[in-house]
């Protein structure tokens, strides 16, 4: 095991999002995650029935225990909900010195709202300048840059103004995007390269985001360059999404375990 990742984010009552899918990925890539939670949800493949905040003592308190006495080599955010979670989160972060993958959690895979409208400012203000990496997919992207992102050239140009806003690099995913070919825009200090892949075409895709964040945070934690981590977390992400077990009625969840072989164990035993 190796590389710390501390999760804040939302938990995920179906398991396929959420907290629960952060674990299951640091855990699938050889890390350690431990957690500060966020917010509760009533969730299913079908959408999220609802949403029941954590104090802000409680979650600053969660955080800060972690760092103190584990310690983390990577942070990664996910659902923050509201502008106070938002300011609580990057309080309690400040001065911490450690890297952070900033997902920007908006809306959850049926649609529901996960951050507040009002929210969005202060995102951009507090959390982007903090962040080491933001890895927003299309719809989030296009609320964040204020602007319509409809083909390739206009991922790199937002994933480019984005980067004006203070985070060093943006992964722009293209999941929401149409056609046979996924498109995935990693912009850095350094330049701007697209990642392309078949898209797989399949109703199980809940949790992607979080997985996606959760496996690049390890990689970084793990001591990998940020283009090394995306891609290993690319590749991750979609053999766990051939690997889904077709568990729902709705957008069902991936195979966060495709990693691991459960016969090898049982050989050992």
């Amino acid at each position: 095991m190796k590389g710390r990742v501390l999760i804040i984010a939302g938990s995920d009552s179906g398991g396929g999002a959420g907290i629960q899918a952060d674990i299951k990925a640091v855990t699938a890539l050889g890390g350690y995650a431990a957690t500060a939670i966020t917010a509760l949800t009533a969730q299913d493949t079908q959408g999220v029935r609802a949403v029941h905040p954590v104090p802000l003592d409680f979650l600053r308190l969660q955080i800060r225990m972690s760092l103190d006495d584990i310690g983390a080599d990577c942070i990664k955010t996910g659902m923050l909900a509201d502008a106070a979670t938002i300011d609580t989160v990057c309080d309690a972060l400040a001065g911490s010195g450690v890297r952070l993958v900033a997902d920007p959690v908006m809306v959850a895979k049926g649609g529901a709202p996960l951050l507040a409208p009002e929210a969005v400012e202060t995102l951009k203000r507090r959390l982007m300048p903090l962040a080491t990496i933001l890895t927003p997919n299309l719809p989030e992207a296009e609320v964040l840059s204020g602007m319509a992102i409809p083909d390739t050239d206009a991922m790199v140009h937002a994933a480019e103004l984005l980067m004006t806003l203070g985070v060093p690099a943006v992964l722009l995913k293209g999941g929401h995007g149409e056609g046979p070919v996924l498109r995935d825009v990693l912009a850095t200090e350094d330049g701007v390269e697209v990642f392309e892949s078949p898209r797989i075409e399949t109703r199980h895709t809940h949790g992607t985001g979080c997985t996606l964040a959760s496996a690049i945070a390890t990689g970084l934690a793990q001591g990998m360059g940020l283009r090394d981590a995306v891609l290993r977390a690319r590749a991750y992400v979609a053999a766990a999404i051939r690997a889904a077990p077709g568990y729902g009625r709705g957008h069902g969840p991936l195979d966060h375990g495709v990693t691991l072989d459960p016969a090898r164990i049982a050989a050992l035993a």
